[in-house]
């Protein structure tokens, strides 16, 4: 069954044609297209996510996207060995701007090729992310989604089926990560420069770990971004900023900057893989996933490894691709896929999905 996904939940437009057949444990898949068009640029200069410009330029960029992949004007035909048999949008969670001009392109496609249609969860693409590579991962599982917008822990007992154990109780970490680079004059989005710069440092400050010692699956970076403040009053002078953003901004060295950002990035993942790692192991899952745009990073792939090895040698560990952390519509048009027989005629926004 060929699948065409579209996915606009946030700042990325994005369009995959995917190929797919067998069920969740015997998986072959083929994908044909994956495009994704960034609007990093046009947000920068802001700080973050402007809803109305993401809103335009995914108007503008979901024809062209559309057309690169088939070739063909908008909503035209595609050749019949490229026709989708059903068209998969995320409906959520999101920005509801943002997520209304993907499902109204998904209704004028199915509309003109009268294909139907599947709504979407966000969150559960970000988990089929790690099916777009083999090996697959096995029931129970964990599974840990983190983003610039998530932070959650979910056990996945067998599939489609998932109890939230923890999320944040304020940032998500992949806004922590854009705060504290803000502090540092990084530009938006901030989390590849300072894992970029963490390479060069060293973790020598000790920074907490919010709520590690507790006995629940929960998180928060408040209070790390406020000690991350801290530590720069403390320790450094202050100059009228060049960012607009910031009044002021800290004279550190490039040096002491990268031993900011080594010991941020360790006390942030911290917490996470501890936490996820104790819940493997209460919950006797086989697998732990490791999904959305945070999951890139490369130290937390190799100190979650570490960790796993010593205290859950048994349990394997999946990444997606980097290419499939953040957010894509291969991920959206698999899960279209899983739930193929939930075609609605009906779909609206739902900007505070949960999983």
């Amino acid at each position: 069954m060929k699948v065409l996904g579209i996915e606009t939940s946030c700042d990325e437009t994005a369009i995959s044609l995917i190929e797919a057949k067998g069920n969740i444990f015997s998986l072959k898949l083929k994908i044909i297209s994956n495009l994704v068009a960034s609007q990093i640029k046009i947000h920068q200069k802001y700080g973050g996510i402007v809803p109305s410009l993401a809103k335009r330029e995914h108007s503008k960029n979901l024809p062209i996207l559309y057309q690169k992949i088939f070739s063909q004007s908008s909503f035209s035909f595609p050749t019949s060995h490229l026709l989708p048999q059903i068209i998969a949008v995320t409906v959520g969670p999101g920005l509801s701007p943002c997520l209304w001009e993907g499902i109204n392109f998904a209704k004028k496609i199915s509309k003109n090729l009268k294909i139907p249609i599947v709504g979407v969860n966000h969150l559960e693409g970000h988990f089929f992310s790690v099916f777009l590579k083999k090996p697959l991962p096995k029931f129970p599982l964990v599974v840990l989604i983190i983003s610039g917008g998530h932070t959650l822990l979910v056990f996945s007992r067998k599939p489609f089926n998932y109890k939230i154990l923890g999320e944040t109780k304020d940032d998500a970490i992949g806004e922590a990560f854009d705060k504290i680079g803000r502090m540092l004059e990084f530009s938006y989005p901030a989390g590849v420069q300072i894992e970029k710069l963490a390479k060069k440092g060293k973790a020598n400050i000790d920074f907490p770990s919010p709520m590690i010692n507790q006995k629940n699956y929960d998180f928060s970076y408040a209070g790390l971004k406020t000690a991350v403040l801290y530590h720069l009053k403390k320790h450094f002078k202050t100059k009228r900023s060049q960012n607009f953003f910031l009044k002021e901004s800290f004279i550190i060295s490039e040096e002491e900057k990268a031993n900011i950002c080594a010991s941020f990035q360790k006390a942030a993942f911290e917490v996470l893989i501890q936490k996820t790692l104790r819940a493997a192991k209460e919950f006797k899952a086989k697998s732990v996933v490791v999904c959305g745009g945070v999951a890139a990073n490369e130290f937390l792939k190799k100190e979650f490894k570490n960790q796993q090895k010593k205290i859950l040698p048994q349990t394997k560990i999946f990444f997606p691709k980097k290419e499939f952390s953040t957010d894509n519509a291969a991920m959206i048009a698999l899960s279209g896929y899983f739930h193929r027989n939930k075609t609605r005629k009906r779909l609206i926004a739902k900007p505070n999905l949960k999983i």
